[in-house]
């Protein structure tokens, strides 16, 4: 079910509302539920390899505590949190200046390679891949699509 954008963000209390959660596609609200993003977001950064490599670390062990408290939105958001650290660090690998996009917005920038954030996106996309996989993550994700997305009709 696609993410519902048109949910009441800055009211909701997603920790006690998880039927209003949906998991979207990719990134989807990540920078809206609350209170995770205030959670996450504090510990998002990709500017350097050591630094990403501290940000994952950190985002994965938030997504274990979730885990331990049986919280899936809060798994999923750290989840967002880790996929959205490679996304970015990818883009900027490709694009020194973070644009993709010439001033058009339609043309592609000729690439201009940066490693150091080609090796932050590794970083994240290692975390990234090991969330995706848990087993308790897996379980937990198809449980509350079929509890709350698919029995409500979306």
């Amino acid at each position: 079910m696609a993410f519902d954008y048109s949910l009441d963000f800055e009211n909701i209390d997603f920790r006690q509302r998880p039927d209003l959660y949906r998991v979207g596609r990719g990134e989807q609200g990540v920078l809206l539920v609350e209170p995770y993003k205030s959670e996450l977001l504090p510990h998002w950064r990709f500017k350097s390899p050591e630094i990403a490599r501290e940000s994952a670390e950190q985002l994965y062990g938030m997504f274990l505590a979730y885990k331990r408290q049986g919280d899936f939105v809060g798994m999923d958001m750290a989840r967002k949190f880790l996929q959205m650290g490679y996304t970015r660090s990818r883009r900027y690998a490709n694009h020194k200046s973070g644009r993709k996009y010439e001033a058009d917005g339609k043309t592609v920038a000729p690439r201009d390679p940066d490693p150091i954030k080609a090796a932050s996106a590794q970083i994240f996309k290692t975390a990234w891949e090991k969330v995706k996989q848990d087993p308790v993550y897996v379980a937990a994700k198809a449980r509350h699509r079929q509890q709350y997305e698919h029995a409500k009709g979306g």
